[in-house]
């Protein structure tokens, strides 16, 4: 008989229910702003995934680099 936690269930957490992000740490893409985030970053938007980049600008088009994956948003820097 199969243990509850021995399944691919994730353990004692449950499933996961956090799709997999369109991006990866490290991977460069190039991306227009066109938002600006109550603390001044910039806002882009990769497949729908919401991108801040902190010296970027409304209207700027700006190669950047994830820097960091979060569960709703990633933060990337200008490359």
């Amino acid at each position: 008989m199969e243990n509850a936690f021995s399944r691919n269930s994730g353990g004692f957490r449950g499933p996961s229910r956090i799709p997999p992000k369109p991006v990866k740490i490290g991977e460069e893409y190039e991306v227009d702003i066109k938002e600006t985030s109550q603390r001044g970053e910039g806002i882009a938007r990769i497949e729908g995934l919401v991108v801040f980049v902190p010296t970027a600008k409304v209207g700027d088009h700006v190669r950047i680099r994830i820097t960091r994956i979060s569960r709703k948003f990633v933060e990337a820097e200008v490359v």
